[in-house]
């Protein structure tokens, strides 16, 4: 099976925000993007939850929004980001991976399938890494999926190292044989963790493996390092992940910017785009915690933080707040055929 057209230029010379859980929202994207990433990841949802999702139009937001059977907003999308976004499912199952990426796929420019999370949640239900072990599972996902959806959207995966040379490079040309665009490799085996180096000298063997364009994923921690790892494993992009969950201005060329700069911009796009309040309050944590300032007057104030006007002032955000919300209240009374014009039906 082959890789639809235009593939190859697609996943080639890209800078790509990795998938990150609670990490990964729309705020996070959109941030990312305009500090230079080319792709951007959602973070990974699990078929049999997404599919069940209703989309709806957000008149207030001018989003796609994808509600679950509890009410709750499970991904958000706008149509600016329709060409870089890329929805990452959890899946053990062709048929309801597809169900899930039919779904969505108008609204995203990929479907990646994760195959490398090593987390219990995500392999006791043979999602994530187990994927890896089971190599006709992974043929028949890939395949429904390349077969079913428009060839506008791409498909994809993400893996890690298997115990084997050979079998990892066996594994990739399989995965390539499925007509994936790309796929992304994270250079670390499934027990090894994040404090651990990765192995670019054996993504290099993967990219050797293989003719279709391969994403390197793994200690890319400034923005030297995108191309760095491209030179030294001859992958046709890189991937960033825990570098960009510490400093999302990783991707501007220029150098990153001071972390309250980017803090600031984040708890901006947070508040205009509604983002998800747990997972707002947690990605500022985790930069907080990384940087060792968790302890001062800020982290103590963002512990306290129970509301958006609260973290809005905490952030000298007020001003931003007051507008977002005369924003919302304006498009809220728009008529429906003119809101609809603007997003895909």
């Amino acid at each position: 099976m082959a890789a639809p057209d235009g593939a190859r230029e697609f996943y080639t010379g890209k800078n790509v925000c990795a998938p990150m859980v609670r990490i990964s929202t729309l705020a996070t994207r959109l941030l990312a993007h305009e500090y230079g990433a080319d792709l951007v990841y959602g973070e990974e949802l699990v078929d049999k939850r997404f599919m069940h999702c209703r989309r709806i139009l957000n008149k207030e937001l001018g989003s796609v929004d994808f509600i679950d059977a509890k009410g709750t907003l499970t991904f958000r999308t706008v149509p600016e980001e329709r060409e870089r976004v890329v929805f990452q499912v959890g899946t053990s199952s062709a048929a309801s991976a597809l169900k899930s990426a039919e779904l969505v796929a108008r609204d995203v420019a990929a479907i990646d399938v994760n195959m490398g999370c090593p987390k219990h949640f995500s392999t006791s239900g043979g999602m994530g890494a187990r994927l890896l072990s089971q190599p006709e599972l992974v043929r028949d996902i890939l395949t429904t999926l390349r077969r079913n959806l428009p060839s506008t959207t791409h498909v994809t995966c993400k893996i890690r190292l298997l115990e084997s040379e050979r079998e990892t490079a066996e594994l990739a040309k399989m995965i390539e044989s499925c007509g994936v665009s790309a796929f992304a490799v994270h250079g670390r085996y499934i027990p090894q963790r994040p404090r651990e180096p990765a192995h670019w000298n054996l993504i290099k063997n993967v990219v050797e493996a293989v003719d279709c364009p391969v994403i390197a994923n793994g200690d890319v921690e400034c923005y030297e390092d995108f191309a760095r790892i491209r030179a030294q494993t001859g992958a046709a992009s890189a991937m960033c992940a825990r570098g960009a969950q510490w400093n999302l201005s990783i991707f501007r060329p220029e150098g990153m910017l001071p972390i309250d700069v980017v803090k600031k911009h984040f708890v901006q796009r947070a508040i205009e785009y509604d983002n998800p309040w747990n997972f707002t309050k947690f990605q500022l944590r985790e930069i907080l915690v990384h940087n060792k300032r968790m302890a001062s007057d800020e982290g103590q104030c963002l512990n306290k933080c129970k509301t958006w006007d609260e973290l809005a002032e905490l952030y000298s955000l007020e001003d931003v707040l007051k507008e977002s919300r005369e924003k919302r209240r304006r498009a809220a009374l728009r008529d429906d055929d003119e809101y609809t014009d603007t997003v895909h039906p």
